[in-house]
């Protein structure tokens, strides 16, 4: 399963080198990341398969998971027109995405409120 975990942090030089360090020394590959936050204040997500020791491992760090939830992850070929096929696919269903990002390997992460609805309008992709 793949988990979007949360963690707010201070945009400051060496803040996401301080999380990034913490779960790998976990042993967790992070499948991706991205950070959203112009101001001193910045959400980072990041995108795990062994949440528990992730947050295990940040905690020690005192780092804290603020929020995290279960994601779909689609493979996908690198060439124009696949995200728009994709998310015509999902609005076709009536699923209101709250969370997109790329991930490693030409993957694309989705979130959404209605998860279920989510996975079924992407069954097959």
């Amino acid at each position: 399963m793949a988990v979007d975990l949360v963690i707010e942090i201070e945009n400051t030089a060496g803040a996401l080198a301080e999380v990034a360090a913490a779960i790998s020394d976990a042993g967790v590959n992070i499948a991706a990341a991205t950070c959203i936050g112009p101001g001193e204040q910045a959400e980072l997500h990041i995108l795990v398969k062994h949440a528990e020791a992730a947050r295990h491992s940040l905690a020690i760090s005192h780092l804290a998971v603020t929020r995290e939830r279960e994601v779909v992850v689609v493979d996908v070929e690198d060439h124009p027109g696949v995200l728009a096929d994709l998310t015509r696919k999902i609005a076709g269903a009536g699923v209101d995405l709250d969370l997109v990002y790329v991930a490693t390997r030409n993957r694309v992460v989705f979130g959404a409120r209605d998860l279920d609805a989510l996975k079924a309008a992407l069954d097959g992709a």
